[in-house]
């Protein structure tokens, strides 16, 4: 069996900086009060009539992860694709990708798991290279939140947290034991899912039935945040664990962990337990806000810009949200 390992990252995030004194012009709110909760500073959103898409602003951070990676389009052989804000309710983004690239007409798969969706789209990746059906695989995280957000007093709850952009990775076959993905592992508890959801629209609440009621939230997007949090760090320490111990490793192992961008006090939350220290944790949602399915992959792409990800690194990822779904990445770079 092979394993996996990841030979480039690329990110895109749109230019339009909206802080947090910009949000207080729309809503009832302040920078002391966003920060307090979020650790959110300011985020980016799409400029209204830019044309810009979930599946654009993939199209730009893959083109910079396969140019990192040293291969051509052309050497793809697989694209997966996780948002939950595609371009259309469908086709899938994947497809996009495949035809905005004019790449070959290789598979394209679509991950709908929300926070999670970067960790579930490298674990299906993983797997198929693992098994030697695919070589090289393209993996996507892109999100375009601002154009469904509630950006009123009524939302605010939910509206300052979300930000725009897109991550890509590039996930290639190797025969180096012990480098690459190590194991990744995946969880979901659907009792919970109506705590973290956008309901509509949907096949039992479709777009005619929505017009006649201008008042309906349902097409928001609804999050019971404390309960939310409480299950998170919970999870998020349930899945870290779970992966050290399927690789014999202890949290004094880690050199670097990125958790997914939700809330900066999840990730205080989170290092405290595991006694990591701040050079040992990498967060970016102070300047990007959560970018859901993007926030980990634009994380990573930024810690290894940096400098923090480094040859035999061991590297961990974990997301929790919508679903609920939670999940790990153990990798030795």
């Amino acid at each position: 069996m092979y394993t996996s390992k990841i030979t480039g990252l690329g990110y895109f995030v749109p230019e339009n900086i909206v802080t947090n004194d910009d949000l207080s012009k729309m809503m009832d709110t302040n920078d002391e009060w966003i920060q307090e909760r979020t650790g959110i500073k300011e985020r980016r959103w799409i400029e209204k009539g830019s044309g810009e898409t979930s599946s654009s602003m993939g199209v730009k951070a893959a083109k910079i992860a396969i140019e990192r990676s040293r291969l051509s389009k052309d050497d793809i052989d697989f694209i997966v694709f996780a948002t939950l804000s595609p371009d259309m309710y469908f086709p899938g983004c994947g497809v996009q990708i495949q035809n905005l690239m004019d790449m070959p007409t290789i598979g394209a798969l679509d991950i709908r798991n929300q926070c999670s969706g970067f960790v579930y789209a490298l674990s299906v990746a993983d797997q198929f290279i693992k098994t030697g059906m695919y070589k090289n695989i393209l993996v996507i995280g892109a999100e375009y939140h601002s154009g469904g957000l509630d950006i009123t007093t009524r939302g605010r709850g939910v509206s300052v947290i979300f930000g725009d952009g897109a991550g890509a990775a590039i996930l290639s076959r190797s025969k180096k034991e012990g480098k690459g993905i190590l194991s990744t592992h995946l969880h979901s508890e659907g009792k919970h899912a109506k705590e973290l959801t956008v309901e509509s629209p949907s096949i039992a609440h479709w777009v005619p039935e929505l017009l006649k009621n201008t008042e309906d939230l349902s097409y928001f997007p609804y999050m019971n945040g404390t309960f939310v949090f409480k299950n998170a760090v919970v999870r998020f320490s349930e899945v870290i664990l779970e992966g050290l111990q399927a690789n014999n490793l202890s949290p004094e192992d880690i050199d670097l962990f990125i958790p997914h961008q939700a809330n900066l006090r999840i990730s205080q939350f989170v290092q405290k337990k595991f006694k990591l220290r701040d050079d040992q944790v990498f967060n970016n949602i102070q300047k990007y806000g959560n970018t859901t399915a993007a926030s980990i992959i634009i994380a990573l792409t930024e810690a290894w810009e940096n400098g923090k990800v480094k040859d035999g690194d061991l590297v961990v990822l974990a997301a929790f949200g919508s679903g609920f779904t939670w999940g790990s990445v153990v990798i030795r770079w």
